[in-house]
């Protein structure tokens, strides 16, 4: 069996690609999306606030039971034959779980584990979600398969256990130490509006966001520098701030209020030359994530308000602390931030994990073009390859396409 790439990113092409790869019909269509987070970076693995919405690129799978105890699995994106893998073999660290298979297959090993199990699968995948741009299109592949997997076994998932099991699948299975924001934003957006997601005790809240009605406009600025979570350097910014509250004794970060800071960054400091580590690096990254938590509460109450364009000056500074103190950005993020904001932008941050990927600028609509045009111009005298920009909606979490 093989599969050509899909013509069309959508219900009807991954149902194509289903019936040319298994020569039968799924039996459902499941879809999930990436997301852009409006603010709120590097908190929700301690505690904190995040901000996130989904986007109209969305990863499709198609799906039907099979007799035989495997998971077959093909990918528009990866043209070639059929991957297969036994059900008895799934496991963190077993075969296919080091690759793009792995999403999909910790997804099912996920559910599994919860009970879910509706036997054999044969599953297709085509995504417009781009990968490595800081879109979170790993959280949309496992939210759309593990809403697949459940809808199989005839089990009705929340929105919130969805994400629950996806983000085990990206803890567990794929080993990527991420905290909950992405799957929660895959999962239980909704179209209009930006997720407030408390990650400290789960809950959410759904804030109206229609910058159009405003006549604002967010940009995703994508700069083609793929990002890796699974690289190290998340690992170690994660490590850093759960030994800042281990030091703080705090549960998390989130804990220590805003007028506490300044005394426990003098404490965190002092930490230089024993086994707390680098002082000066706990400090900084525990300012970003107290200040940025602030920002998040700043902007729900401008959004709650209306003042959509408020939020602009928030937007900077919270780049400005991912920048300089948490220091996960890249120079092709600065450029993309500051020629956006040169060109009249009224706020502008990196988004996502960091290291490459993407940034927003949010613009006033008449003035979209001019800082796209910007931006393109600012790489193009940096040298480097032009980045793909888009405006972004917010847009439904994970559904039944059919």
């Amino acid at each position: 069996m093989s599969a050509a790439t899909t013509q069309e990113v959508g219900p009807a092409g991954v149902t194509a690609l289903f019936r040319r790869s298994y020569d039968r019909a799924p039996e459902g269509v499941f879809s999930s999306p990436g997301r852009v987070n409006l603010i709120g970076e590097h908190t929700d693995y301690t505690g904190g606030l995040v901000l996130p919405f989904a986007i109209d690129a969305r990863a499709y799978v198609a799906a039907a039971r099979i007799d035989e105890p495997v998971v077959r699995l093909v990918a528009g994106q990866r043209p070639g034959s059929v991957r297969e893998f036994a059900l008895a073999d799934l496991a963190p660290g077993g075969p296919g779980a080091g690759e793009w298979t792995g999403y999909l297959l910790g997804a099912v090993w996920a559910a599994a584990r919860a009970g879910i199990r509706p036997g054999g699968l044969a599953l297709a995948l085509d995504s417009g979600v781009p990968s490595g741009a800081g879109l979170s299109s790993s959280a949309a592949l496992e939210c759309a398969t593990v809403l697949a997997v459940a809808s199989l076994a005839g089990v009705q998932l929340p929105v919130t256990e969805i994400a629950r099991l996806a983000l085990r699948a990206e803890n567990d299975f794929v080993g990527v130490p991420c905290g909950p924001m992405d799957q929660m934003a895959s999962a239980a957006s909704q179209e209009g509006s930006v997720l407030r997601f408390d990650t400290s005790d789960g809950s959410i809240a759904h804030i109206p966001f229609d910058p159009d009605a405003r006549g604002l406009t967010v940009l995703a600025i994508d700069t083609r520098v793929s990002h890796s979570l699974g690289d190290g350097e998340y690992a170690r910014r994660r490590a850093s701030v759960e030994r800042a509250a281990e030091i703080l004794g705090l549960r998390w970060l989130r804990d220590l209020p805003s007028p506490d800071l300044d005394a426990a960054l003098v404490v965190l400091g002092g930490q230089d030359g024993h086994d707390g580590g680098d002082g000066d690096v706990l400090a900084r990254r525990t300012r970003h994530v107290v200040t940025e938590n602030a920002r998040v509460e700043a902007t729900v109450e401008l959004l709650e308000s209306g003042d959509i364009a408020g939020i602009g000056p928030l937007l900077t500074a919270s780049h400005v602390s991912l920048r300089d103190d948490f220091a996960v950005s890249s120079v092709e993020l600065d450029v993309a931030v500051d020629a956006a904001l040169a060109a009249g932008a009224l706020g502008a941050r990196m988004v996502g994990g960091g290291f490459g990927g993407s940034a927003l600028a949010l613009v006033e609509a008449d003035h979209a073009d001019r800082v796209r045009d910007a931006v393109l111009a600012a790489f193009g005298a940096h040298g480097f390859t032009a980045p793909v920009i888009r405006a972004v909606l917010p847009a439904q979490g994970a559904r039944v396409e059919s």
